[in-house]
């Protein structure tokens, strides 16, 4: 089987064990995005929207690298910390899968790494 690790200075490095992603024959597989600004190395944004596209961000720089894109989702995981969230979580989703939505999961958490509110992972196919 076919397993390329990815890696780019696009997105924020691993801050663990992990590799930002594992691309195989069909799909890339995404390790969890928090909000980290791949530029200054730390969360900078404040708000759940804010985190939100900060971690789609990086997710696109992440697929980019594996050769696939946003538009190529079929399954989203986010974790966070207060799903009362879950509006504001919409309205960015909104904005970035204005049609044709991966399939999605959410759950809440007690704690995310760096005190972030949200991370997302995901799966992508290949184009």
């Amino acid at each position: 089987m076919k397993r390329e690790v990815i890696s780019t200075e696009n997105a924020p490095k691993a801050i663990g064990p992990y590799s930002q992603a594992i691309l195989t024959k069909f799909f890339v597989f995404t390790s969890g995005q928090i909000p980290i600004n791949p530029k200054s190395g730390k969360i900078e944004a404040t708000t759940i929207k804010d985190q939100v596209r900060q971690d789609l961000l990086n997710l696109s720089a992440v697929l980019e690298a594996a050769g696939t894109n946003l538009n190529n989702i079929v399954k989203l995981t986010v974790f966070m910390t207060d799903l009362s969230g879950f509006a504001q979580l919409n309205e960015v989703f909104m904005e970035f899968f204005p049609e044709k939505q991966p399939a999605r999961s959410a759950v809440q958490v007690s704690k995310l790494p760096l005190d972030a509110m949200v991370e997302i992972e995901a799966i992508a196919a290949l184009e």
